[in-house]
């Protein structure tokens, strides 16, 4: 029956690409060590979650319990990325955790918990091209979990947006572009000469006044020249 069903306390087969140890030597690190990788976390999951939930599977009374927690951090933003490593006091306890920890829910998201051969400054950061984990540089669906879409699709995204800006800016300055909607046109168009009559005022009366006795003098002027004549 031992052949059948696969041991849940088994490490996968991932090798950490940036250790320096072969198969054999890892596998003797892994038999004797003390530390979880924990994959898929939640941005938001927060070290105290994270505690609570591993030491279920803590025993202070024979000496154990967690020893620390380092929570996995972008390496631009030294913000939550994702992951983190649990170190316990003990084997047994890793292994127990990877027993009946992996493989369960944690805000809404299943975790999965594999030995590590053992931490070292400088795992903590993501190893992405973004800062963050390699795994959402190149996610294409979208995972509010974990920062909405991709690292890479959020270029493409920012990049399109960019371009739709610089083209509308360029429609905008272009020649035959109506600056401000079309005031200045308005503005123009009102200071030229304005098709509507100007109403009277007492000075044009006046002129007209003195216009029309002028033109009365003149008449009788020319009756009085003909009468002498």
């Amino acid at each position: 029956m031992a052949h059948v069903v696969t041991p849940l306390d088994q490490p996968s087969n991932y090798k950490d690409s940036q250790s320096r140890v072969d198969r054999q030597r890892q596998n003797e690190l892994l038999s004797k060590s003390t530390t979880l990788y924990i994959g898929n976390l939640s941005f938001y999951t927060t070290e105290e979650q994270i505690y609570e939930l591993f030491s279920k599977c803590a025993n202070p009374e024979d000496g154990g319990g967690i020893k620390r927690i380092i929570m996995g951090l972008d390496r631009n933003t030294r913000t939550p990325c994702g992951f983190c490593f649990v170190e316990y006091y003990t084997h047994a306890e890793a292994l127990a955790s990877m027993k009946y920890v992996s493989g369960t829910k944690l805000d809404e998201r299943i975790i999965r918990c594999d030995l590590d051969s053992g931490y070292k400054e400088g795992r903590q950061f993501g190893r992405g091209k973004s800062g963050g984990q390699v795994r959402d540089e190149h996610r294409q669906d979208y995972d509010p979990g974990r920062g909405g879409w991709g690292a890479q699709a959020q270029r493409l995204e920012a990049e399109r947006r960019r371009e739709v800006e610089e083209r509308y800016a360029d429609v905008q300055d272009g020649p035959g572009a109506v600056a401000g909607g079309g005031g200045d046109w308005r503005e123009v168009e009102g200071s030229g000469h304005d098709g509507r009559k100007r109403g009277r005022s007492p000075d044009d009366e006046g002129d007209n006044t003195r216009t029309l006795n002028q033109g009365h003098r003149t008449r009788l002027d020319e009756d009085m020249e003909a009468e002498r004549m």
